[in-house]
């Protein structure tokens, strides 16, 4: 029980962490993926906001926490973190929709939009001389896939008539499959398909149109090249932590090694690792690179104008963006840092979710016919 308990608390602690630090990592001028001045940056509308949301992320933690111990003193079942952990989850989003309807609200009824004049910035040697891909990061990732796969195939030979099912970082010793090429080498399709995702996604987010401040044109141009540059590295270096995850869950699965509480240690230790990477490196850089130290002379740049006004294609508190006469597929996301959503209002983006929805279609087609098995679910507290 004690177990349990302690999980329980740590996962809702590690949510509401997380879900308290979207404001926070966000540009100070997109406060709940409202855009603002910079002069209006300490509004006191904002401030409010930002004590609303914090306070109430607090309070919904404090009685998912009571609730959920509750209830495991009652039932013993880790049911009852999965749904503790879901409840803060929504009502957290919830809370940041208020917080966003907030500060949109204060900024139509002060008329926010009229104060400066608006503009967008365009850096055209992001295309002339753009952020390349740093090749030698990805070296890691294509090492481990290449050992995973070396090893694979000189074992594939020596394994058993039957195998565990492969779960994707670990496998289910109590259950036996026959041994096929497919079954035994899942560990490695996982990483190719890994690598290769990275890998698409690094170039489409380098590709992608900058997101660059009018009032501050310089400065945030040279930051956000540093940012992407890193955005691809962690990038890179993500998907080595990813297939060495999996390499060592693949030595299990093909019984080089004996399932021990070490080896799971082993295959999780690389996804903590990976985890942690990312928080240092959003709390050191922030959205769009803006926590990046300013040279000398960037803090008092000021062009007087202000970012365009475009909340109107913003849906969902900057999750979502759909604007037919925007050319841009791919486009820079308000809510949390590093990330990017597609322009629901270009055409290749329904294109792409339409095959991505075909494509899971067949797959659970292929999965009702018996043709492929989807890993099972299992708990992690059982």
């Amino acid at each position: 029980m004690i177990p349990l308990l302690g999980a329980d608390l740590i996962l809702i602690a590690l949510v509401t962490s997380l879900m308290l630090a979207l404001p926070a990592l966000a540009r100070p001028t997109l406060p709940f993926g409202v855009r603002v001045g910079i002069q209006r940056v300490g509004d006191p509308a904002i401030t409010t906001a930002r004590r609303f949301y914090a306070r109430m992320t607090g309070l919904v933690a404090a009685l998912a926490a009571a609730v959920s111990i509750l209830g495991l003193l009652i039932t013993g079942s880790a049911v009852a973190i999965g749904i503790a952990t879901t409840v803060v989850i929504v009502v957290d989003l919830l809370l940041f929709y208020r917080a966003h309807r907030m500060v949109r609200a204060a900024k139509l009824a002060g008329r926010w939009a009229a104060e400066r004049r608006q503009g967008v910035t365009v850096d055209t040697t992001f295309r002339t001389d753009p952020v390349r891909v740093p090749w030698v990061w990805g070296l890691p990732a294509l090492s481990v896939l290449l050992l995973t796969a070396a090893i694979g195939w000189a074992r594939y030979g020596g394994l058993p008539a039957t195998l565990p099912p492969f779960l994707g970082y670990g496998t289910a010793s109590s259950q036996r499959a026959p041994t096929t090429v497919l079954n035994a080498f899942q560990p490695v399709i996982y990483q190719v398909v890994i690598t290769v995702t990275v890998l698409a996604t690094v170039l489409a987010a380098l590709r992608a149109r900058p997101d660059l401040d009018a009032a501050r044109p310089r400065g945030s141009a040279r930051r956000y090249r540093i940012y992407l540059r890193g955005i691809a590295v962690m990038s890179l270096l993500s998907a080595a932590c990813l297939n060495l995850a999996l390499f060592f869950a693949a030595l299990q699965l093909w019984e080089i090694v004996t399932p021990a509480i070490a080896w799971q240690v082993a295959v999780h230790v690389p996804l903590i690792v990976l985890l942690g990477g990312w928080l240092i490196w959003e709390i050191k850089v922030g959205q769009a690179g803006h926590r990046l130290p300013a040279l000398p002379g960037e803090e008092l740049e000021d062009t007087g104008a202000g970012q365009r006004d475009d909340d109107r294609h913003w849906f969902l508190a900057g999750t979502v963006y759909v604007n037919r006469r925007d050319p841009a597929l791919l486009v820079h996301a308000r809510l949390g840092s590093s990330s990017w959503t597609l322009n629901l209002g270009h055409p290749i983006a329904w294109l792409l979710l339409g095959v991505l929805a075909v494509a899971l279609i067949v797959l659970a087609g292929l999965a009702l016919a018996g043709v492929v098995d989807l890993p099972e679910k299992h708990s992690l507290f059982r």
